[in-house]
């Protein structure tokens, strides 16, 4: 089986659960004995794991020939792509086709992050995916989250081959449902254009039945997993250097998030006792304001902003951690819980995000109920026998959730697809 995935972010560089998920399933697909797969990013800088995949820069794929002089721009469009052709095939372009710039080896640069002109990046990325599709043999084609669904689209265009998208999150998720038109579009765009699609949560699956007026038959839940704990993470070692309880926030600093829930939360905690301290790790347009709240309620003495981490220093916080909380307002799924399980932290995670669908032995409460929140941190801390409880039985529960097994479930669809 020969899949071609398109994707945005791979680790050791990512902001996010995205590529974190794309990474664990490539990998657990890639344990299947005859799955090849190719994996499409804008931009590699190198350092990735690349032994169970083959990792193609859209960066580094050249869509021109150019002349020997490389000074005559007028041939911009040669060997590679005819852009009549790329007009006839695509009626869905989201920026000005005569605009992408082009170094001297014929490539489009990407960033590699999400920048200001991304819409104009994400054109750009279906334009290469469409040479890069038709330059090898493939079966099927997989596009990870709505930045690579017009890439997809395009390489099924160009090949034939059928296309299943994998629905990481919708716009409705981030936007707490003030949705961006021009995202929407490029979203329900691929969603009706796709084969099959691929949802992280049956959350996600009723928001693209019911938001994008999708065939139910269509639609098929994939739940995330994690990563088996490697011998160098199982390794670290807490580095919290105070008796005081650590309660964590791991993730973006964004409204999806919940990160107001999770303050207002501390402080109520902090009325009953002073032995804890709380720790926002991550950053986001709503960390300013989140400071200014923790000082508003007085607690910034006992509030802790990390900003970004990553790798290794993941780890590190969440072993130091008494405690996780995921307060998500709508999480389409949310690997962090696992992660801080597999750790033995025992976790709070709202009911509104997908990974409650699956864990039995997390603390669940609705984002929005702040003292349930605060009484569930509060038992934790002060009651050792629930403590280790959910230490012990999150650990057992979540070491049975693999990426091998999901990828599975992948390889399930895609033969019924092609079997179509």
């Amino acid at each position: 089986m020969r899949a071609l995935m398109f994707g945005w972010e791979f680790p050791p560089h990512i902001l996010g659960g995205l590529g974190t998920a794309s990474y664990g399933l490539t990998k657990g697909m890639s344990l299947q004995p005859d799955m090849d797969i190719t994996f499409v990013m804008p931009k590699p800088w190198g350092d990735e794991d690349r032994s169970f995949l083959q990792l193609i820069g859209a960066g580094n794929t050249p869509i021109v020939w150019r002349d020997v002089n490389f000074d005559d721009v007028k041939n911009r469009i040669g060997k590679y792509m005819d852009p009549q052709l790329y007009y006839d095939l695509r009626d869905h372009i989201y920026a000005d086709f005569s605009y992408y710039p082009i170094n001297d080896l014929g490539c489009i640069e990407f960033s590699g992050r999400y920048p200001n002109n991304l819409l104009e990046e994400i054109n750009n990325y279906s334009i290469v995916a469409g040479v890069i599709a038709r330059t090898i043999d493939l079966d099927i084609i997989h596009s990870h989250d709505w930045l690579t669904y017009p890439a997809g689209i395009h390489a099924k265009q160009v090949t034939g081959k059928p296309l299943v998208i994998h629905v990481h999150a919708t716009d409705f998720d981030r936007s707490r449902g003030k949705v961006n038109p021009t995202v929407y579009g490029i979203e329900k765009d691929g969603m009706d254009q796709a084969d099959h699609i691929i949802t992280v949560s049956n959350l996600t699956r009723n928001t693209v039945i019911e938001k994008y007026n999708q065939d139910p038959r269509k639609v098929t839940t994939v739940h995330n997993a994690v990563e088996p704990m490697t011998t160098e993470v199982a390794a670290i070692q807490s580095k919290k250097g105070t008796e005081d309880k650590v309660v964590t926030f791991l993730g973006r600093i964004t409204m999806q998030k919940g990160p107001e829930y999770f303050v207002e939360a501390a402080a109520k905690v902090l009325s009953k006792t002073n032995n804890v301290r709380f720790v926002m790790a991550g950053n986001g347009d709503m960390m300013n304001k989140m400071i200014r709240l923790a000082a508003q309620r007085g607690i910034s003495d006992r509030f802790h902003f990390t900003g970004f981490m990553k790798g290794t220093q993941v780890y590190e916080i969440l072993k130091s951690s008494d405690v996780y909380v995921m307060p998500s307002v709508s999480e389409p799924f949310g690997i962090s819980p696992l992660e801080a399980m597999q750790c033995g932290v025992p976790t709070i995670i709202s009911k509104q995000s997908g990974c409650s669908e699956i864990l039995d032995n997390a603390v669940k409460i609705d984002y929005w109920d702040i003292e349930a929140m605060a009484d569930a941190m509060y038992s934790i801390i002060t009651y050792s026998s629930m403590s280790k409880y959910l230490q012990e039985e999150g650990k057992k529960e979540v070491d049975g959730i693999t990426w091998e097994k999901a990828g599975w479930n992948v390889r399930s669809i895609y033969n019924q697809v092609l079997n179509k």
